[in-house]
């Protein structure tokens, strides 16, 4: 068994958090590397907080060091404040995050995208989405795993209206999603946290995309 150093983005997102937790129990892991904007309120002996300034990626470039770095990074343009302060956390800060590690002989990243992205899309945010996997694409690590949610069910830290109306419409209506729409399932956060724990063992290497109901079955284990 490999002991590697992971690194994570987003740690104190809905999908994030589950993946540090994953992270702190499994001894695939000899460290974790936490980058966040505030203290977490977590201790683990394997556990590294760096509270850093997202604006100034080249001020913690030396900290970005490891075997496997996981993006967790995301927003909503609600949350943002803004379109730009929207491309900033799903856009900026990854791709910048990426060219390090890249520089620092990381091998191998994952993303959490989502279901629809599409660089092509006259939707914003699947835009964007889409914006970033093109770019984590030509940095060629050695793998890349980028993982399409749907929905993510789950307790958030921030209450969502619009988002917690959608979940109760959603397993409503679970029946509904079968055949081809089964990736725009509504899915636990725990269950992708899962599944991306699983992929990141699995040796992957290339680009390799995940839908949604790829990760259920994945993340069922």
């Amino acid at each position: 068994m490999m002991v590697k150093t992971a690194l994570i983005f987003g740690a104190s997102g809905l999908v994030g958090n589950e993946v540090l937790k994953l992270l702190l129990l499994d001894d695939n892991f000899k460290k974790v590397k936490a980058f966040v904007r505030k203290p977490l309120p977590v201790y683990h002996s394997k556990l590294e907080q760096h509270i850093v300034n997202f604006e100034n990626a080249e001020s913690f470039n030396d900290l970005i060091k490891g075997d496997i770095l996981f993006c967790c990074l995301g927003t909503t343009i609600k949350t943002a404040g803004s379109k730009n302060a929207f491309i900033k956390v799903d856009y900026t800060y990854p791709l910048e995050a990426a060219q390090i590690a890249k520089k620092n002989g990381i091998e191998s990243f994952l993303l959490i995208s989502s279901v629809g992205a599409d660089s092509a899309s006259p939707n914003f945010y699947l835009k964007v989405k889409g914006d970033i996997e093109t770019a984590l694409k030509e940095q060629k690590f050695k793998s890349l795993i980028i993982v399409r949610p749907s929905m993510l069910l789950g307790n958030r830290m921030k209450f969502r209206m619009g988002e917690a109306a959608g979940k109760i419409l959603m397993k409503i209506f679970s029946f509904v999603f079968i055949s081809k729409l089964k990736k725009y399932k509504a899915i636990e956060a725990a269950t992708v946290a899962r599944a991306i724990l699983n992929l990141s063992k699995s040796e992957t290497k290339g680009i390799n995309v995940f839908q949604s109901d790829q990760l259920q079955i994945i993340g069922e284990n």
